[in-house]
């Protein structure tokens, strides 16, 4: 019985599932606000599924990349919450739960901002390369040398910006990663620290 928790871009999601079986699930698109969505989302969503919170066996979420101050919110309440419960906690990159979404070679695309992107390429899952903060044209490149012409999906709010490097590919663009493949991905990894994952440091800027 599996808890996981997405704050790490533009929606907050949270899901129970029992295995690879969805209990109940919840999303809202949201750029800002997670600190004060996710802990009642959380209540509802182990509500709708019948659950009480010591029911879970473990509790996943994402690490990042994404929102400085997204990513931290859900690691503070899922850490707090694995702390109270005595539950295994296990962090799930958020390029990699995007990925999950689709079969065969699948590129993960999150919007940098500055003209850059977080890139990740997968195989039917498999990681092909580590996550990556890349300018453009360096990314437009790394794809076109992975997939050399082969048919690929591409997820993720910066998927359009690299749409043209493979004409007929498919684009999705969720608002954030889906909850329900962080509790899957979650269920089959070994628990352990989870740390946020930082490609590049952060905008914000202390006054001079």
């Amino acid at each position: 019985m599996v808890l996981g928790l997405d704050t790490c871009l533009t929606a907050c999601s949270v899901a129970v599932c029992d295995g690879a079986r969805v209990l109940a699930y919840e999303s809202e698109a949201m750029a800002r606000g997670h600190q004060e969505r996710l802990a009642p989302m959380a209540e509802r969503v182990m509500a709708h599924a019948g659950l009480p919170f010591a029911a879970l066996e473990r509790i996943g979420v994402t690490v990042g990349p994404g929102s400085f101050t997204g990513l931290r919110v859900g690691l503070a309440f899922a850490k707090g919450l694995a702390a109270a419960l005595g539950s295994p906690l296990a962090g799930v990159g958020a390029l990699e739960a995007l990925a999950a979404e689709a079969d065969g070679l699948t590129f993960a695309v999150i919007d940098a901002r500055r003209d850059q992107v977080y890139l990740q390429g997968f195989e039917d899952g498999r990681p092909l390369m580590a996550p990556d903060a890349l300018e453009l044209g360096a990314a437009a490149a790394r794809v076109a040398e992975i997939a050399a012409g082969r048919s690929l999906t591409l997820v993720g709010s910066g998927a359009p910006l690299l749409a043209d490097v493979a004409p007929g590919a498919r684009v999705l663009t969720p608002e954030g990663a889906d909850a329900r493949w962080v509790a899957r991905l979650a269920a089959v990894r070994a628990p352990g620290p989870a740390r946020p994952l930082y490609l590049r440091a952060p905008d914000a800027r202390l006054p001079a």
